[in-house]
């Protein structure tokens, strides 16, 4: 196979970083990312940046929010009660917990502030709000899948998902 095309897997090195220059997500060290084009388990913008490569290829391109996670959104932090927070758990400002919707889906939430009386909860995207630059190599492409499905969504930065990992983004 010559080049990235719909409906194709490929496999690819890749290297995710802020405007600022830090790394938020990174295939070294791990097994390269293999996304099957099309099917939507990446960034739209990071798989249409795929199309077309070869074996071999590198590019570099970067995804604005509205690309990526979209624009931070003051209407998704939330406030709970403290007596709604499970005995013996004690959140603390910053720390990323993992919250269950109505329809049993695990969401992370950041904890934006405590007070006496309840925990605020950012239910943003951490990369909400941000530019994000990929590094891409493409290392394979085939027609069937050559490494077992994790399990990781959409919700993933780049895809950034090894399957030893307990998250994946």
């Amino acid at each position: 196979m010559e080049k990235v095309e719909s409906g194709v897997f490929v496999s690819v090195d890749y290297t995710g970083t802020l405007e600022n220059g830090d790394v938020f997500d990174t295939s070294n060290g791990r097994q390269p990312l293999e996304v099957q084009v099309g099917s939507g388990s990446v960034l739209p913008g990071f798989e249409a940046a795929l199309m077309d490569m070869s074996p071999n290829e590198t590019k570099t391109f970067t995804l604005s929010p509205e690309e990526a996670y979209g624009h931070r959104d003051d209407t998704r932090m939330h406030g709970f009660p403290k007596s709604e927070i499970p005995a013996g758990m004690e959140p603390e400002v910053g720390q990323v917990l993992m919250l269950s919707t109505p329809q049993g889906r695990q969401i992370p939430a950041r904890v934006e502030s405590i007070d006496d009386e309840k925990v605020t909860f950012d239910l943003n995207h951490p990369l909400a709000g941000q530019s994000l630059t990929f590094e891409v190599k493409v290392v394979g492409i085939s027609e069937t899948a050559t490494q077992q499905n994790c399990g990781c969504g959409s919700e993933c930065a780049g895809g950034g998902c090894d399957c030893g990992e307990s998250g994946c983004c």
